[in-house]
């Protein structure tokens, strides 16, 4: 006889009912998007993580750490205020209402 495991969004749907499960990935999940935007932005400028390191005096391996999906430390705003600003653009935060 088999067990059915269970799917990923059942376990997951499982585990966010914990708070403290949920505090974390929701902090996780913002940062996710984060970075996934400002590698978007810098991909559609056609700017090498080389060439941004360039534009923002740093080293390539700064960038492909600032934008590194796997890592759960999250970027300083003045970092994020700089990176944008280098691709000629500027930040926009925006509070909602949480959603429990």
């Amino acid at each position: 006889m088999t067990t059915k495991r269970p799917t990923f969004d059942k376990f997951q749907q499982t585990a966010l009912q914990d708070p403290e499960v949920r505090a974390e990935y929701d902090a996780l999940s913002m940062a996710f998007e984060m970075k996934r935007q400002m590698i978007a932005l810098r991909k559609k400028a056609g700017v090498t993580q080389e060439q941004m390191a360039d534009l923002l005096g740093t080293k390539k391996s700064n960038i492909s750490r600032l934008e590194s999906l796997h890592s759960n430390v999250s970027p300083r705003l003045a970092t994020v205020e700089d990176y944008a600003r280098a691709l000629g653009y500027s930040v926009k935060i925006q509070f909602e209402p949480r959603i429990h």
